[in-house]
């Protein structure tokens, strides 16, 4: 095998394996320091293939055995290297392969493969993480049926759990120091690929719950964690349950085994895991309790229980041929578990119009988190399309690339065929392909056959890497009473230097000077609709054009005065629009525009807008006056949905700002948004006031979304409102801070005192951690708030905090979760104090991500990515900058993980 670590693999490469593993039986003797895997395969060649030998794939394995149709294979007959096994003897077309293999799971500290955590077994295998548990075709297109026999000490290990149904368990003698043990066998029924393998044994407890699937069957659902957990996990049972309704009804699929379980792990690389139905999952995203979980973290649990139990059918039942597709599963299951929590948040309102509010928040949520990661990474030298053409390590391709825009990819889909047609899209693509490993090309053909459609064009977005322009101007005739939209569109170029024409839905609606939507009618122009039903884009008067040319002109008749249009309505395509909007013009959306998230837009608008202008010389109150109006408006607006307007009011990142310069000084930026944000909390501290006695519960806390909007809106008030400098504002936040019944209320009064510098903030954060020092998850959050602090004047760097809180008891930089907390959330999200012009902060960097690549490469290269966008940076930050790459990119043993990045940035 090649073993260069700057080795890049393609696409367009892809060949077929040579040999199909029809079933594979797997043995462990499971044992901390030493596990004996014993895998027994069945083999046949693979008529879709050309011949070739068996080869294997692994990583750190000490092989001991190996034989084919119970024969040991002699030396030349098998060439065993680092990462490949060859079987060199001629092979018969079907034969079963027998090799033996040890491996050292506490010593994996990389938490891939089989791993040690808190004396428990875990795996991890997506995307090449199997090979690291035995020899094997470690690809998503290998997919064979498991049966699992687990062998460990009773007392150490007394729950052992695999993919599939329970179908033999039992005692067996003795270990030689006289320890009982005991076995669990485990049956998959349905061919999978390795990467979904999953193997859990320790200490555990589990909640349990039946439940009678549609078709009448019944099921069992289990939460597995370490025993005095178990009251932490009834809003993931509940949302399990809520996720398997909806996918019941929303598209008709079924739960396919007699059980599924969730086991959570407090040291993951990701968030979750969704191993054919025994889930693995960062206790961040099973625990929640009003004590420890904010609303935010409620809603999380639910999404990505949800997430996880979605991919049972996109992406297990239907998996990716190879790892080019990963966005077939990642995207459509990004998208179904956004549609899975707007229709919950939808479905817990109390008339139609709190439904579409609820819909709105959540549409707004996720652009939220596209514009500020996935708009950068597209515009930074990690960019790439949805599809990648190639990779040097798949694990820096799990990026929001893939899942976000990914998922605004098939949102699209949505849009332009409707929710019915997808809905038969859908069933078309299960129809045709369970129980196979397919391509993105293999789930839009579904979409387009089972809708009449040619999605030609529309594919193009697949192969497209950053974000397409819309360049849109708009003009009234009076004379003709015609409104005309002149639409362009720019992508960057693609591999082959063209620029691709995309296929775009634009939802877009005009507004007369009542604020009133006009009926919408096109002069002649067969390239729009009305909003299919069921699509992204519902508010009245909202008409879709699809926009399939470089240049596009739309003519609306019967426009007798001039109107305001409302363009992109819904966020219908992941595009940047570049329309002249007047100031005023922008706050007559913000108060009238029928599709919420355009109001919403609008506001984000003017303030952008105002930091820019500021930054360009401009007067900050003259800048900043009709943002604060619109504002002042929208506080005061009673028929909004409290949750709604917490998202109005709250003012865009400065990650979001900073795309926008071409050139960024984070400290110049983070003082004029800081400005900003002081003169709309001083303008306005009557306002605040008012809202935050007006949001306050008088009760306890409650799950229902009314009472988290409620909290929402009263939080942000309270921020704002402290930010004033009030005495009676920084009373309240403590006070709010010592006697909050839920995290959500306390973690916004800390977060508040800390963010107004206030005098009661020290003692604030040392209760805290008094209080939830034993609490990682709890911990998290205070040393995040830390991390990401702005600091006063007179105060030293916030760096000197994060190195002195690396040494705090709550700090391990063995665990992802702590160093994403603290190291992550400096270097990604506090944009001044990282981009100091001293450098300490690329000093700090490049020592952690140095630090972290010998422990685990994953998270080592997730830190990485905080320096992809140097040239973006003033002169002497570059220079700082590029000096901190290229001295990590200088050290011996750097993994492929990390020298990707670093290679990407410097290249760039």
């Amino acid at each position: 095998m090649d073993m260069d670590p700057t080795r890049t693999i393609h696409r367009l490469d892809y060949t077929p394996p040579s040999w199909l593993a029809e079933r594979i039986g797997l043995e462990f003797e499971l044992d901390p320091r030493r596990t004996v895997v014993t895998a027994t395969t069945r083999y046949r060649r693979n008529p879709a293939a050309g011949a070739g030998p068996l080869v294997l794939d692994g990583e750190s394995l000490e092989l001991l055995e190996i034989a084919v149709d119970g024969t040991p294979l002699r030396d030349g007959e098998y060439d065993c290297g680092p990462a490949q096994l060859s079987v060199t003897r001629a092979l018969p077309e079907e034969f079963e392969l027998r090799v033996v293999t040890a491996i050292a799971p506490e010593a994996n500290t990389a938490l891939m493969g089989l791993y040690v955590s808190n004396g428990n077994f875990f795996t991890q295998c997506e995307a090449e993480g199997f090979r690291r548990i035995t020899w094997f075709q470690d690809r998503p297109d290998v997919m064979a049926r498991y049966r699992v026999t687990l062998r460990a000490d009773r007392e150490r290990f007394p729950v052992l759990l695999s993919n599939g149904n329970l179908v033999d368990q039992g005692d067996i003698p003795a270990a030689a120091d006289g320890a009982a043990r005991h076995y669990a066998v485990w049956d998959d029924p349905f061919p999978k690929p390795s990467y979904l393998f999953a193997v859990v044994a320790g200490r555990l407890a589990a909640t349990e719950r039946s439940l009678k699937t549609r078709s009448g069957r019944e099921v069992l659902l289990q939460v597995w964690v370490e025993p005095g957990n178990e009251d932490r996990t009834g809003h993931a049972m509940q949302s399990l349950v809520e996720a398997i309704r909806w996918d019941e009804e929303r598209f008709g699929l079924e739960l396919d085994l007699d059980r599924f379980m969730i086991v959570a792990v407090g040291d993951f690389n990701m968030g979750a895991m969704e191993n054919k139905g025994l889930n693995v999952f960062n206790t961040k995203y099973v625990f929640a309790t009003p004590r420890l979980a904010t609303d935010v973290d409620f809603a999380n649990v639910e999404s990505v229980v949800g997430h996880e139990y979605f991919h049972n059918w996109t992406g297990n039942r239907v998996t990716c041929r190879d790892w080019f597709q990963l966005t077939l599963k990642e995207g459509l299951t990004v998208f179904r578990d956004q549609e899975f929590s707007a229709d919950r948040m939808a479905a817990e309102s109390d008339s139609p119009a709190a439904a579409a509010s609820a819909r709105a928040v959540k549409r707004i949520e996720d652009v939220r988190l596209l514009r500020a990661a996935q708009f950068p990474e597209d515009a930074g030298p990690m960019a790439h399309p949805i599809r990648p053409d190639a990779y040097q390590e798949i694990n820096n391709f799990y990026t929001v690339t893939v899942y976000e825009k990914g998922a605004e990819v098939i949102r699209m889909l949505q849009t332009l065929v409707g929710r019915d047609g997808f809905r038969r899209g859908m069933d078309l693509y299960f129809q045709r392909h369970d129980g196979q490993a397919v391509t993105c090309d293999d789930f839009v053909a579904a979409v387009a056959d089972a809708n009449g459609r040619d999605l030609a064009q529309f594919s193009r977005w697949y192969a497209q890497a950053g974000t397409p322009r819309l360049a849109i101007t708009g003009r009234h005739d009076p004379a003709a009473r015609s409104f005309t939209l002149e639409v362009a569109q720019a992508s960057p170029p693609d591999a082959s230097g063209r620029m691709p024409v995309l296929h775009v839905p634009l939802a877009v609606g005009l507004l007369d000077a009542q604020g009133r939507d006009l009926p919408l009618r096109l002069a002649g122009t067969p390239t729009a609709q009305a909003a299919p039903e069921g699509s992204a884009a519902q508010a009245p008067g909202t008409l879709v054009l699809e926009l399939t040319g470089q240049r596009q002109s739309f003519v609306f008749v019967d426009v007798d005065a001039p109107v305001v249009p409302s363009l992109l309505r819904d966020f219908s395509a992941p595009v940047i629009v570049d329309y002249r909007y007047e100031d005023r013009e922008l706050a007559f959306l913000a108060a009238h525009d029928s599709d919420p998230f355009n109001r919403w837009e609008a506001t984000q608008r003017l303030a952008v807008g105002a930091v820019l202008r500021t930054l360009d010389g401009d007067d900050p109150a003259r800048a900043a006056s009709t943002l604060v109006e619109a504002l002042r408006r929208s506080l005061g607006d009673e028929t909004l949905d409290p949750a709604f307007r917490e998202l109005v009011l709250t003012l865009p990142g400065e990650g979001v700002i900073a795309e926008q310069l071409a050139v960024v000084d984070p400290a110049r930026l983070r003082a004029v948004r800081d400005a900003l944000r002081m003169r709309l909390a001083s303008e306005l501290e009557a306002d605040w006031r008012g809202a935050f006695a007006r949001m306050g519960d008088q009760g306890p806390w409650r799950a229902d979304r009314t009472a988290a909007a409620r909290r929402a809106l009263k939080n942000v008030a309270l921020g704002y409102w402290v930010l004033a400098g009030a005495a009676e504002a920084r009373e309240a936040a403590a006070t709010q801070f010592a006697s909050a019944d839920n995290m959500t209320d306390r973690q916004a009064a800390l977060q508040a005192l800390v963010s107004g510098a206030a005098p009661q903030r020290d003692a604030a954060l040392a209760a805290f951690a008094t209080e939830f020092g034993d609490e990682p998850l709890a911990m998290d959050k205070w040393l995040t708030i830390q991390a990401t602090m702005h600091r006063a004047p007179g105060e030293p760097p916030v760096l000197e905090r994060v190195r002195a809180l690396m040494s705090h008891p709550a700090f391990s930089i063995r665990n992802p979760n702590r160093v994403r907390a603290l190291v992550g959330s400096f270097c990604s999200g506090n944009l001044a104090e990282f981009h100091a012009t001293d450098g300490s902060g690329y000093a700090f960097w490049a020592e952690q991500v140095a630090a972290l690549d010998a422990l685990n490469p994953q998270v080592a290269a997730r830190i990485a990515r905080a320096l992809d966008r140097w040239r973006k940076f003033t002169p002497e930050r570059q220079a700082a900058m590029r000096s901190a790459l290229e001295t990590l990119a200088g050290r011996e043993g750097l993994s492929g993980d990390v020298r990707e990045i670093v290679g990407k940035a410097l290249a760039a």
